[in-house]
């Protein structure tokens, strides 16, 4: 028998029965091939590149089973990072924060007191802190990865319209037919030359709004050990602290 799972899996799919209950299902028009991600809460998200028959997912879904069995049961087994963190540490910019816990009362704030020192301030629940500190690092990221963006773009001769930054639990990146780049903060978890990759993987489909062979020979002629790097980007979510989406 089968099941639909996801709404937003593309209309008509429907997953199949061997799924687990609370397994995702997403449909992406960009996607070159089936994929499986096990995200830090154990959630497990099927990507499927259009086109996709409810076979082709069984299929893929018995050959990697197992390995998907085993990495839910590694996330599940993970003690939760504490918090509020200590430290937050940035390896795309170089950079390692330590988190002082102020107190205090109104709603909770986070302000730099220094280079490498950050003051979390005022009273509130977890999601609150959480919050927080997801927004002192949307704010905080903007500039440097715009600034790399920019870099990048000049020097491969690429040209964009703007860039926004998300904090998301399951994209690093997008690009619109208008030239509109949008990054997710959380690639500022993974080392530098993970980030330019991301950068740059973007940049590339200012050129080409697809992931054709021409698309693919953009980005080697720009990043040629792009497949390594393309590898470490989707394992990176292993990099982001747990608590930023608790």
């Amino acid at each position: 028998m089968m099941r639909q799972v996801d709404q937003q899996a593309k209309a008509g799919f429907e997953a199949p029965s061997e799924a687990l209950e609370g397994w995702r299902f997403r449909s992406s028009p960009r996607a070159r091939r089936l994929s499986a991600r096990v995200h830090l809460d154990g959630r497990v998200e099927i990507v499927l590149p259009r086109g996709t028959t409810a076979a082709a997912v069984e299929a893929f879904i018995a050959r990697h089973r197992r390995w998907i069995d085993s990495r839910v049961a590694e996330r599940r087994a993970l003690d939760p990072a504490p918090f509020p963190p200590s430290r937050i540490d940035l390896p795309a910019f170089g950079q390692h924060w330590r988190l002082h816990l102020a107190g205090g009362s109104g709603a909770p704030r986070v302000t730099a007191l220094g280079t490498g020192l950050l003051s979390l301030r005022g009273a509130g629940d977890r999601g609150a802190m959480v919050g927080a500190l997801r927004e002192w690092l949307r704010a905080h990221c903007r500039e440097p990865m715009g600034a790399r963006l920019g870099e990048l773009a000049q020097q491969h001769g690429f040209a964009y319209s703007a860039v926004h930054l998300r904090c998301q639990r399951t994209r690093w990146g997008s690009c619109s037919r208008r030239g509109v780049i949008s990054l997710n903060v959380c690639a500022a978890f993974q080392p530098a030359p993970v980030l330019d990759y991301l950068l740059l993987h973007e940049l590339a489909h200012t050129r080409h709004m697809n992931h054709s062979v021409e698309y693919w020979q953009t980005v080697e002629s720009v990043c040629p050990g792009w497949r390594t790097l393309d590898r470490e980007l989707t394992g990176g979510w292993r990099h982001v602290p747990s608590w930023l989406f608790s």
